[in-house]
């Protein structure tokens, strides 16, 4: 049986900085500290370097799951966030996107985040916080997980 692996996408698999980018500044203004909260802001959004390359790789290995949380107060990042993992990942993650609120409910090996927030710091498997010193990118991530197996 393969190890389950759990990847977050906000500023794991996807580049949260580059839908913001793509926003005029009345909105930046308008929506200034809830960014998560425009309207169809994630399906602005691009992969981040390496991810998609990452989770292909780690798919063959792991049972994978994207694992995120959608802002409450917008509607449409549910959908987007289908629509983003439907166009960027494809059949790699065919009905395995997972939205919530409360990611320790999800029992597995391995959660990729770059956050302590939304149960991660209560995940009963083994937290990769990525973007830190000791996993700053896919690489160090892949090569990690890879040994894992």
């Amino acid at each position: 049986m393969r190890k389950l692996l759990y990847v977050d996408m906000d500023n794991v698999l996807v580049d949260f900085s580059s839908g913001v980018a793509r926003l005029d500044e009345r909105t930046r203004r308008e929506y200034e500290g809830r960014l998560d909260e425009v309207p169809g802001i994630f399906a602005r959004m691009d992969p981040l370097r390496g991810a998609l390359e990452a989770f292909a790789t780690l798919a063959q290995r792991f049972d994978a799951y994207v694992l995120s949380t959608a802002p409450w107060e917008n509607p449409s990042a549910w959908s987007d966030k289908l629509l983003w993992v439907q166009r960027h990942l494809g059949s790699l993650a065919h009905k395995r996107l997972i939205l919530t609120h409360h990611k320790d409910l999800n029992a597995g090996d391995f959660l990729v985040d770059d956050r302590i927030k939304n149960g991660v710091e209560r995940f009963r498997g083994e937290h990769i916080h990525f973007g830190t010193e000791r996993f700053p990118d896919w690489k160090t991530v892949t090569d990690y997980l890879l040994e894992r197996v």
